[in-house]
């Protein structure tokens, strides 16, 4: 099968054989959409080598446990735990110390033909979401994610920094449990698609720098100068979620943190299962987030696009 792959310090096309365990469901991919943490491993980020991507809808060819599956639409959990531990135990393979991450550790991903996972990591699709709503359901995931590590109730001023596709999601999210949110951007194109779901938005350029006082900062730029915009933006004893993921190393300002006392949190992946729910009650238009789509084929030139500044989601058709 052709694959996106990234190795030896190369991305490119490569024909592969599935790597998949004997007991592993098969799916066809349909639509995988390129993320900047797939970005981010070309530079470095995380050590991987092999098929990118990880955020996907595809159907089922196969499912060795799960014969019911065959022939679904499905999206996958991209953690794959060694199901002995004990978080594994419990239901939750996010911190496994022997995970695999779908295109990230250890596990081919999805810019590919085909992808492999467990049974128990995919979840059908209602057939009331389109393609292009369920690759979304990664990402979506991550930004409900933040709900589970903090709770958001006495929450009344909220920041997110970065009008990205995640920065986007966290506060389509976000929006719908705090309506006192800002989001912070530095294109006003992207905080157009905001504005227009009745989110209030900031243009942050290279003359101006805002300081404010909110309860909980989200930081999803992608860069380490998001970390010290939201030391800007936090009152004391507030809290900052941490989303970015990059290949840098950043430098912090730790005695404000001590001074003002607060609270770092980092945040990752979401569950799928409550995300496929919230997306069917909380119908928001996901398709304004997608700048373009190329067939797997042109997965070179795909990468060169989602790179250029401004873009937000391109995707990858296998036909």
């Amino acid at each position: 099968m052709q694959a996106l792959r990234f190795q030896k310090g190369k991305l490119g096309i490569f024909d592969v054989k599935l790597q998949n365990a004997a007991s592993d469901s098969v799916i066809r991919v349909l639509l995988s959409g390129i993320c900047s943490t797939d970005i981010e491993i070309t530079r470095g980020y995380s050590g991987f080598e092999g098929t990118l991507g990880h955020e996907f809808v595809g159907i089922v060819e196969n499912s060795p446990d799960r014969p019911d599956l065959s022939g679904k639409r499905v999206v996958g959990e991209i953690n794959v735990g060694c199901g002995d531990c004990q978080l594994c135990q419990k239901g939750d393979a996010r911190h496994c110390p022997k995970r695999t991450v779908l295109g990230i550790k250890g596990r081919d991903g999805s810019h590919a033909e085909f992808v492999s996972l467990p049974s128990s990591n995919l979840l059908e699709i209602p057939p009331d979401l389109s393609d292009e709503e369920a690759v979304f359901i990664e990402p979506l995931a991550a930004a409900l994610g933040i709900t589970e590590r903090i709770d958001l109730k006495n929450a009344e001023k909220i920041a997110i920094i970065g009008d990205g596709k995640l920065g986007l999601l966290c506060a389509f999210a976000l929006n719908r449990v705090c309506p006192s949110l800002t989001l912070y951007g530095r294109y006003s194109s992207k905080l157009k698609i905001a504005k227009a779901a009745g989110i209030e938005t900031c243009l942050v350029d290279e003359t101006t720098h805002p300081y404010s006082f909110y309860d909980v900062v989200v930081e999803a730029t992608g860069s380490e100068s998001g970390f010290a915009m939201a030391l800007d933006l936090v009152r004391p004893r507030g809290t900052i979620v941490l989303k970015s993921t990059y290949s840098g190393k950043a430098e912090i300002e730790a005695w404000r943190i001590v001074v003002d006392e607060i609270s770092i949190v980092g945040s990752r992946c979401g569950r799928f299962k409550p995300t496929i729910e919230w997306l069917v009650n909380n119908r928001i238009d996901l398709a304004q987030l997608i700048s373009d789509e190329f067939p797997l084929s042109k997965g070179l030139a795909a990468f060169d696009t989602a790179k250029q500044p401004g873009v937000l989601k391109v995707l990858l058709r296998n036909t």
